[in-house]
């Protein structure tokens, strides 16, 4: 199988291609997929909902959009926002060098191109954040300009239909579906078979339970005949992933409690947090007393523990997160020279974008805090 993809120019024929492209247009009139970012040709739009749709469902990234276009409804506007407003709309969405891109590319529009996107794919790939994908998706959708798109939906439709043996996240595997797809393309109307095939994948050809027995594709996807569509596609062994151990500590002074910002290049950076320890498994009511950082900063004040929570996870991409917050109450005033944080009012904590497993734990207390 895999000499006969090397060859695959002369190994599928055009008529394989023109199957395939017939039968997703016509699978695409009957099955409308009406979405806010869809209603017109507007590339600010389109833009943003790509930005936000990266590494995010569509159930989960809608809310989102609505609300960046309801309060930026135009791309100066989004320029001229904090990244503060921005990453607390963000808040939620995750993988946060998106909003930090999403900024940063709305401020070169503005001034590099007086608010007008760009419109040729090189000048749309040449933005903060923008890949081969995203720059496809905005170039067809917007300008209607012949570039195939290659989402997750399309690698899984098209390793499946032409029976692609090599691993999907690796060179030539990449390759080999880019190839697939761009011959695949109708040139014609990109947009719309650009739609159609995400949406097929989305919605038919899913990656557990796809809907093969009511599939046009039967008679020619290779996957189906050979009955094991759901091993495609084919990735490479994945790395574990590094476990770390947060230890937040929740320490508040009458109507105050102390914040940091991660200023560090790592997970979440620019983003608001309780003091926080890491350690190489979990503190408890014993051990956080002993660490520096209570010793350092708490003890002078009169520091009471008051309780530890129970264990919040967050999965990334490339690490888990194992976060307890220990709730802390100390007796005297916050010396701001003297400690590695800063003060705010619980009622302002709402204004500061947070990681998502800090929100877990506030909204888990039903309150912003305690």
């Amino acid at each position: 199988m895999i000499v006969y993809l090397l060859s695959m120019k002369k190994s599928f024929p055009n008529k394989k291609h023109l199957f395939f492209r017939q039968q997703l247009l016509r699978w695409k009139i009957n099955h409308p997929r009406p979405l806010p970012w869809k209603e017109d040709k507007n590339p600010y739009y389109i833009w943003l909902s790509e930005i936000i749709l990266q590494q995010t469902r569509v159930e989960q990234g809608l809310p989102y959009f609505l609300k960046f276009k309801t309060t930026f409804p135009r791309i100066q506007d989004l320029a001229k926002a904090s990244e503060d407003e921005v990453f607390k709309m963000w808040q939620g969405l995750g993988y946060y060098t998106r909003a930090r891109n999403l900024h940063a590319t709305a401020k070169l529009i503005s001034s590099k191109w007086n608010g007008q996107f760009p419109n040729t794919y090189e000048d749309i790939l040449a933005l903060p954040g923008v890949g081969p994908y995203t720059a496809a998706a905005i170039a067809s959708f917007a300008y209607q300009l012949p570039k195939v798109v290659v989402d997750g939906n399309v690698i899984r439709v098209i390793s499946r239909f032409y029976g692609i043996d090599l691993p999907v996240d690796k060179a030539e595997g990449k390759n080999q579906i880019q190839v697939l797809a761009e011959q695949t393309l109708d040139k014609e109307q990109p947009d719309v078979f650009n739609q159609a095939i995400m949406d097929f994948g989305a919605l038919h050809c899913k990656p557990k339970n796809p809907l093969c027995t009511s599939c046009f594709h039967q008679k020619e996807c290779i996957a189906f005949q050979n009955g094991n569509p759901t091993n495609y596609p084919v990735k490479s062994r994945r790395l574990k992933k590094k476990t770390r151990f947060f230890n937040y500590l929740v320490i508040r002074y009458k109507d105050q409690v102390g914040l940091q910002k991660r200023t560090k290049k790592d997970i979440w950076q620019n983003l608001y947090e309780f003091p926080v320890i890491e350690s190489t498994k979990p503190l408890d009511a014993t051990t956080i007393k002993e660490n520096p950082f209570w010793i350092n900063h708490l003890v002078s004040n009169q520091a009471e523990l008051i309780a530890c929570s129970k264990g919040y996870k967050q999965t990334l991409s490339h690490q888990n997160i194992i976060a307890h917050f220990f709730e802390i109450e100390i007796k005297k005033p916050f010396d701001e020279n003297n400690t590695p944080f800063f003060v705010v009012e619980q009622k302002k904590l709402p204004k500061f974008a947070i990681p998502k497993i800090i929100d877990c734990f506030l909204k888990d207390k039903s309150l912003y805090l305690f």
